[in-house]
């Protein structure tokens, strides 16, 4: 599986980009606001990836944070929510916005999206209301991960080691609170581990 990308942006269109990663072009399919973020052609770019492979289909979906790419995850569990449509909800979005919608309850701000009727928005914000605060941690509250930060490297090894973004983010989240500033990125992963596996 392919976790992430660090290469040159060849092309940016609608709501895709083509990365160049030492002369392979990687087609990634992205929210309008990661998009809007990644610069110019040329600019070099970094994201976080998640794959999906159908029968017909091996589609990359690319994210600017790891709460992005959380909370994508989560609403295609959703039934009738697939990759496409996760994107438009978080183009119109943002991770700490869709968190404050679900929590509330507010299927009015998520029909906002292109391709999300109200019946839709209904079952998304009933469906994860549940799961979206504990699964998302710090960013449920509103802060995405900074990029490059030790907190989300650590939920990054995790993900790819096949944690669920919900054990992920609440095994990250408790051995970053009990580790406090001195957590390295090491000491971070291993004490999540052990949270993890106790869960």
């Amino acid at each position: 599986m392919i976790a992430r990308l660090t290469g040159i942006l060849a092309e940016a269109a609608g709501d895709h980009a083509v990365i160049d990663v030492h002369g392979v072009g990687y087609l990634v399919q992205l929210s309008g606001k990661t998009l809007a973020a990644l610069g110019g052609v040329g600019a070099e770019v970094k994201i976080l990836t998640d794959m999906q492979v159908r029968e017909d289909a091996i589609t990359l979906f690319g994210f600017g944070s790891v709460a992005e790419r959380d909370w994508f995850r989560l609403l295609t569990q959703v039934q009738g929510v697939g990759g496409r449509v996760a994107l438009a909800i978080l183009t119109v979005l943002a991770p700490d916005e869709l968190s404050r919608a679900v929590a509330s309850g507010d299927k009015a701000m998520v029909a906002r999206a292109n391709g999300v009727g109200p019946k839709l928005a209904l079952r998304i914000v009933t469906e994860l209301k549940d799961k979206a605060g504990p699964a998302l941690g710090p960013a449920a509250g509103g802060a995405a991960a900074p990029k490059g930060s030790v907190e989300g490297d650590a939920l990054s090894a995790l993900a790819n080691l096949g944690f669920r973004p919900a054990e992920a983010s609440a095994a990250v989240g408790a051995a970053a609170e009990e580790l406090g500033d001195a957590a390295t990125l090491d000491t971070l992963v291993r004490l999540a581990l052990r949270k993890a596996s106790k869960a």
